[in-house]
């Protein structure tokens, strides 16, 4: 099957006005190329601090702004596709006459039709491999086929294009610090489970309750199909949620794979929600990071066990100290 990309090169405010266009046709799903995000990052204008940033994004920051729309080709989308370019002249039209506002630019709005072979949404899977990411688990996408070892348990995951796949150093870090330090009457709490790999890791490993938590409501429906395809729905639930707020689970292992910022803030709640002596594994920290953060996670009454690394990337493992004198 042939697909149109149609390409609009706009501003930032004409991004935005194209896509209230592309939604007032029904149009939901865009691709978005701004490179002002980038400096918004850079500047660290949110509310968190970006660890790193690839070098490849930070190439040629001056392009042009554009929005994409993907069409199957065929007669009633070559219509839809005349028919925005006609809206979005007189979109152009609206913005010189100050329809919007004096000074309002929504920059070119030129709209390019491209065409797109077959294939172009699942171009991102063919990096992705039977992966043995730990001494027994091995990571292996829907599409692929593997014969398995004896000892070898293989995690199946269908990730998407936005959710993990546990080959990344932070990922394999913990599914590691997990298989190292699970015992299978434990309970586990995955906080920011993203495609449900390190869940389900916990589920492969013998933990019949487990428990992942993600704020992103996309990446739990991604994360529930994963562990029903694992066929491990009996182990683990996916709840959507921010980091421990409002959970009343206490768990005897709490991984989370997240940004050093976000591990620091969620140690002392980790801390609460750790049955005795409990284990803290949390990783997506730099290794330049680890010692604010392993700080955070001691202030926050834990003991250090260990911080591997790999590459740029480490792991911190800890344990919850003992009370003493009822304090915390």
């Amino acid at each position: 099957m042939s697909y149109t990309e149609l390409k609009v090169h706009a501003t930032k405010a004409g991004i935005e006005a194209v896509n209230n266009l592309f939604m007032q046709h029904g149009i939901s799903q865009v691709a978005i190329d701004d490179p002002t995000d980038l400096d918004d990052i850079m500047n660290k204008e949110h509310e968190y601090d970006w660890d790193y940033v690839d070098d490849s994004l930070k190439a040629n920051t001056d392009r042009e702004p554009t929005i994409s729309a993907f069409f199957e080709d065929n007669e009633e989308n070559r219509k839809l596709i005349s028919e925005l370019k006609v809206k979005l002249m007189m979109l152009k039209a609206d913005e010189q006459y100050d329809v919007f506002g004096k000074g309002v630019d929504f920059g070119r709005l030129y709209a390019e039709s491209i065409p797109v072979q077959d294939g172009w949404q699942d171009a991102w899977k063919e990096n992705f491999k039977p992966t043995q990411v730990t001494d027994r688990i091995v990571v292996k996408p829907t599409w692929e086929e593997y014969d398995a070892k004896a000892d070898q348990l293989v995690l199946e995951i269908d990730p998407g294009m936005a959710f993990g796949t546990g080959t990344h150093e932070t990922t394999s870090l913990c599914m590691k610090m997990l298989e190292k330090y699970l015992k299978p009457e434990m309970k586990v709490m995955d906080v920011g489970c993203g495609s449900g790999i390190l869940s389900i890791s916990a589920a492969l490993l013998g933990c019949s309750d487990i428990l992942g938590i993600e704020i992103d409501p996309d990446a739990v429906k991604v994360a529930q199909e994963n562990v029903c395809l694992n066929k491990v729905e009996d182990a683990v639930k996916i709840q959507e949620g921010d980091l421990t707020k409002g959970v009343a689970y206490k768990a005897d292992i709490i991984v989370a794979n997240l940004m050093h910022n976000l591990v620091m803030e969620l140690a002392p709640s980790a801390r609460k929600h750790l049955n005795k002596e409990g284990i803290f594994i949390s990783s997506g920290i730099l290794v330049e990071k680890k010692e604010q953060v392993a700080k955070a996670i001691e202030d926050a009454k834990f003991e250090i066990l260990e911080i591997p690394e790999d590459g740029e990337w480490c792991a911190i493992v800890a344990k919850a100290k003992k009370k003493i004198l009822g304090i915390f």
